[in-house]
């Protein structure tokens, strides 16, 4: 593993609570136009925990989508999902997501980078960037940190300013999974954080704002993801999904 990915993730998650900040706003089309790979979850209610997933391909930008598996079973957020931020107008339809309110985002985000527990060298499968999860490796949530917004390794920085952090090698979903690239450029206060795709609990269980599935389709998914195809998470409800459909050009 290089130093860089060693040291510090490149996630940028939510500062909590309040604060006046502009509400950025995100333009689906440029993003899919550029895209080949596509992961879609979609889920019959904004209150729903469980949904569906299915992946999409293409071999070129222009090109058709392609569906390269069948739907599997997902679970979301623990109050099911709301509009991330940068989606706030497409309707006047669903809550909007902020932090702390269990709900996974919805909207149309990129997939940049895996982490796991397992050492860089025998994750060969996997093109994407990766970062090995270490006991020392934080998830920073403390607001008032230099280092909020990002996961770092305790022992690689000259101060450890924060008092608040997920420590991920503990969590036993985080085995393997990836970052959504949800609220990171700039993130925007109270918005919500740390999104990942991840090991699930089980089909009855609940996330705190990720989208967790079996183990075995999450490595499939690891492997298959390519960064040269700009990966994306498109995350809607059913009836969403409907009737954005055309206007953002999926499949």
């Amino acid at each position: 593993m290089n130093p860089r990915t060693k040291l510090k993730l490149a996630l940028m998650v939510l500062f909590a609570g309040g604060g006046c900040q502009s509400q950025p706003r995100i333009s689906p089309r440029p993003l899919i136009e550029r895209s080949e790979q596509l992961v879609v979850v979609t889920t019959p209610g904004w209150t729903s925990t469980t949904g569906a997933l299915r992946r999409f391909e293409r071999a070129r930008s222009t090109s058709q989508w392609r569906a390269i598996d069948q739907s599997i079973p997902v679970v979301v957020g623990r109050t099911g999902i709301a509009w991330g931020v940068g989606f706030d107008g497409v309707s006047t339809e669903g809550p909007h997501k902020r932090e702390g309110d269990g709900k996974a985002p919805a909207g149309m985000f990129p997939l940049d980078t895996v982490f796991g527990f397992a050492p860089g060298s025998s994750m060969r499968s996997v093109s994407m960037p990766y970062v090995q999860l270490l006991p020392s490796t934080d998830c920073v949530d403390d607001t008032a940190s230099s280092h909020y917004n990002t996961v770092v390794d305790r022992g690689s920085v000259p101060l450890v300013d924060w008092n608040s952090a997920e420590h991920m090698r503990a969590v036993a979903q985080y085995e393997v999974g990836v970052i959504v690239g949800y609220n990171s450029k700039p993130p925007v206060k109270g918005r919500g954080s740390c999104i990942f795709l991840h090991v699930w609990a089980g089909p009855s269980s609940q996330t705190a704002g990720c989208t967790a599935f079996d183990e075995s389709k999450l490595r499939d998914l690891v492997s298959w993801l390519d960064p040269k195809k700009r990966p994306l998470l498109v995350q809607l409800t059913t009836k969403d999904y409907a009737e954005l459909r055309t206007r953002w050009r999926l499949p």
